[in-house]
């Protein structure tokens, strides 16, 4: 991350933060230069950013000065309610004047392509554009095999109605998993069934069984950052899941839906370690972005790309959308905008930890400690009384979600949990939220 970027995403945080306030002066360009270690140029590159996007404003023979936004600077909000439950980003932290940028931009070097419906695949600029980005992530691939989609959830919607080439059918998903994924797979009637997967990983002598004489047509699985888990397969299991899928002649749906809210710069996902093509990778952009952007990648090895082109033969995100997000990861934007999102949400999964540590003296919760991402479990005990601790929690103003709707309706061997998301609950509130699920636990345990 190149230096003045930094310096930029710092004086942004501290400002979202309020630790610099409203209209307050700015340090003095060589006092910040000693201040960040780097050149005075340095830092008046970072202001001069800093004031194209509207955050702070000079005055001549004085300095630089934070920008008074008419109300308040965060987003309505309930002081007292703490959300647990939304597992949607943080609404002051979206990048909206950066991708109004972008969005100008865009049209101003796609207007003519705003009259087209575009091509199915995606625009091409951002295919070529996304090629080179997830290379950072070691999934190499080139712009014909990636296919733009409406969110990763329409990938995955047609990849479950599509036949593939090995002739099977069943599709096995972890438990617990995606809730919306597991809804649809029930609701459409596709042949589905469940392998267990908990903080400390899955049974791989299980999943080869499964592959071996499941009729697998693929198996979908979230290696990083598992929602509702919070934690991420270790080394050995991806390559172990990448090595079965060659051997069985079964696919893997590998769902990176988090790959950017992280810090595991070394992670290589289970696409990295295939070599026989049986791993199809999705990437969102709605966890970093805006979610309503409603914009995904699906990467396609060989053997997919003619079926799933006739399962999606038309363009069916915007145009417009799609230039945009070209020009904003393009321009080192969203590169930059991940390291604030990151830098953000860490403190908070941390603080999370802490407190659980701190109130929870008997150990009645238990706690992935590798967790990242947005969310995390608090597995309870099996004597708990979920809707009696939803209830007492929601009395005290504090939402959270049961482990109810993350495994599918016939799957037994489940555990009582509350998924915590930490994206919308301030650092603040964090602590005191932790000591009431805790002691409305042990009530409801009694």
């Amino acid at each position: 991350m190149k230096k003045y970027s930094a310096i930029i995403t710092d004086m942004e945080q501290q400002i979202a933060d309020e630790s610099i306030k409203q209209g307050q002066k700015l340090p003095s360009v060589r006092s910040a230069a000693k201040q960040y270690g780097c050149s005075i140029s340095t830092v008046i590159r970072a202001y001069e950013e800093l004031e194209r996007r509207h955050t702070i404003y000079s005055i001549p023979q004085s300095g630089y000065y934070v920008v008074e936004k008419a109300g308040s600077t965060k987003a309505d909000t309930d002081d007292k309610a703490i959300d647990f439950a939304s597992a949607s980003p943080d609404l002051n932290v979206f990048p909206y004047l950066d991708f109004q940028h972008c969005l100008n931009k865009a049209i101003d070097a796609y207007k003519y392509n705003l009259f087209t419906y575009g091509d199915s695949k995606g625009l091409e600029k951002l295919r070529l554009t996304l090629a080179s980005h997830l290379a950072n992530d070691q999934v190499f691939t080139t712009a014909d095999r990636i296919v733009i989609t409406s969110g990763v959830q329409q990938a995955l919607e047609k990849l479950a109605k599509m036949p593939f080439p090995n002739g099977k059918s069943v599709i096995l998903v972890e438990q617990p998993s995606y809730d919306i994924y597991l809804s649809y797979l029930e609701a459409e009637g596709l042949p589905v069934c469940g392998i267990a997967r908990s903080a400390s990983g899955m049974d791989l002598m299980e999943l080869e069984a499964r592959f071996r004489s499941g009729g697998i047509k693929f198996f979908y699985t979230m290696s990083r950052y598992h929602n509702p888990l919070g934690t991420s397969l270790r080394v050995e299991e991806r390559k172990k899941i990448a090595e079965l899928a060659a051997k069985y002649d079964v696919y893997i749906v590998e769902d990176d839906y988090m790959a950017d809210l992280g810090h595991e710069h070394t992670f290589d996902p289970i696409y990295a370690y295939n070599t026989s093509g049986h791993v199809v990778y999705l990437k969102s952009f709605s966890k970093i972005i805006f979610p309503g952007l409603r914009l995904g990648a699906a990467v396609l090895p060989e053997s997919l790309i003619d079926i799933f082109h006739t399962y999606k033969n038309y363009a069916d995100t915007s145009l417009l959308s799609q230039a945009a997000l070209e020009v904003y990861i393009k321009n080192g934007m969203y590169e930059r905008h991940k390291h604030k999102i990151y830098r953000q949400y860490a403190p908070k999964i941390g603080q999370l930890i802490q407190s659980l540590d701190r109130y929870d003296e008997r150990g009645m919760i238990e706690l992935a400690r590798e967790s990242a991402g947005i969310h995390t479990m608090f597995k309870l005990p099996r004597t708990v009384n979920l809707e009696s601790l939803v209830s007492r929690l929601a009395a005290r103003e504090i939402s959270v979600v049961t482990s109810r709707n993350f495994y599918l309706s016939d799957y037994l061997e489940r555990d009582k949990f509350l998924r915590i998301s930490i994206s919308r609950a301030r650092l603040e509130q964090i602590d005191e939220g932790v000591k009431a699920i805790v002691k409305e636990t042990r009530r409801a345990n009694s």
